[in-house]
């Protein structure tokens, strides 16, 4: 007569042992490494698993191992769409390869991105991606000297020898100048604030590169004063109050959020969008698609980036340090044309040309 241990609560590993007539070693082999146990004795530890609805406790095992299949994402802001199709991205990714996702958000505060760094250590995620606007090396390495791997998501690092997975901001600050130089712009006005952040910076440094492939046309730098959407409306307002001979016949915000609320001011002020000044945006944020002229903008693929982040991640678990190898990896940007600057008509003819099976286009 076989034994079961008194049930005074869900079933646990000393019930399925008892049911299945085999030692509490062989049921956590059949667990966690089925290969070391005989296909009929597994067979029948599955069997007592699924008859007495057995759940492993997951709390448990991360004491044992140190670790559980969890993966940790600590997130600048989930206002922007960038970062909320990152999360996405990540969460798909992590799924399709066994792991769950557990998701913070600092909300651009250094000191609450540390705390969430470590309320992830203490449930022993595998590891943990940061998409940060700064470098943060004194979170990330005391992070990895707990044992916890970390990868940059959206900013590439200087001074920790880390993976990392970021967008091309430079070529999103050249494709969108380029754009509204080719609609015939010579005065660009760069609506910017924070060139501390290496997303600004880097986009600054294409519209930089565009400018000087064109002679004759010249910047007017805007300082919104920070790239939320009061520093678009003081820039707008400064920019429609500009003397017509001094306003920039052009317009681009480094935000999509600073772009829409210059673009609201602008028409405020009896101005249009485009015919009079066009305004692009920089990352394609979908939070800012919502008003009276749709945006044009650059893609920033959070979701590829998201994707790519947890591939990283899971090969640095999987490697032995001493022969893991560090990268980043640096995915493209696409610019989409909409009405902001190319009106209503051409916007709409550009929509419709656009084709869903093209994986670079994205639809707003």
């Amino acid at each position: 007569m076989v034994h079961v241990p008194r049930r005074d609560g869900p079933p646990s590993v000393h019930h399925v042992a008892a049911r299945a007539g085999v030692s509490l070693a062989t049921v956590s082999n059949v667990l966690n490494h089925p290969e070391r146990v005989a296909d009929a004795t597994a067979a029948r530890v599955r069997d007592a698993i699924a008859e007495l609805g057995y759940t492993p406790n997951r709390n448990a095992r991360a004491l044992v191992s140190g670790t559980t299949r969890s993966i940790g994402l600590v997130v600048m802001s989930l206002r922007n769409s960038l970062f909320s199709d990152m999360v996405n991205g990540a969460q798909l990714e992590a799924r399709h390869r066994g792991h769950t996702l557990l998701i913070a958000s600092s909300e651009d505060d250094l000191e609450a991105q540390g705390d969430h760094l470590a309320y992830l250590e203490s449930t022993r995620v595998s590891g943990i991606l940061l998409a940060t606007m700064t470098e943060s090396r004194d979170q990330v390495e005391l992070t990895r000297r707990h044992g916890h791997p970390v990868v940059y998501v959206n900013y590439e690092p200087s001074e920790v020898d880390a993976c990392s997975v970021v967008v091309d901001n430079e070529q999103a600050g050249y494709l969108a100048t380029t754009h509204l130089i080719e609609r015939g712009c010579r005065r660009i006005g760069f609506v910017s604030a924070r060139p501390d952040l290496q997303p600004v910076h880097r986009r600054r440094a294409g519209v930089l590169r565009a400018i000087a492939e064109h002679p004759g046309v010249v910047l007017v730098d805007v300082d919104a004063g920070d790239i939320d959407p009061p520093g678009g409306t003081d820039a707008g307002a400064r920019i429609a109050r500009m003397p017509a001979a001094e306003r920039p016949d052009g317009v681009l915000g480094v935000t999509d959020l600073l772009a829409m609320a210059v673009v609201t001011e602008l028409r405020a002020a009896g101005l249009r969008v485009p015919e009079d000044i066009p305004v692009s945006g920089c990352d394609h944020n979908s939070v800012a698609w919502g008003g009276a002229v749709p945006l044009t903008s650059v893609t920033m693929h959070g979701a590829e980036m998201g994707q790519a982040a947890v591939g990283l991640l899971l090969d640095e678990l999987r490697e032995p340090p001493e022969e893991h190898v560090h990268r980043t990896i640096v995915i493209g940007s696409e610019l989409v044309a909409r009405e902001s600057t190319l009106g209503r008509a051409a916007a709409a003819e550009a929509a419709r040309l656009r084709t869903p099976a093209d994986p670079r286009l994205r639809e707003g």
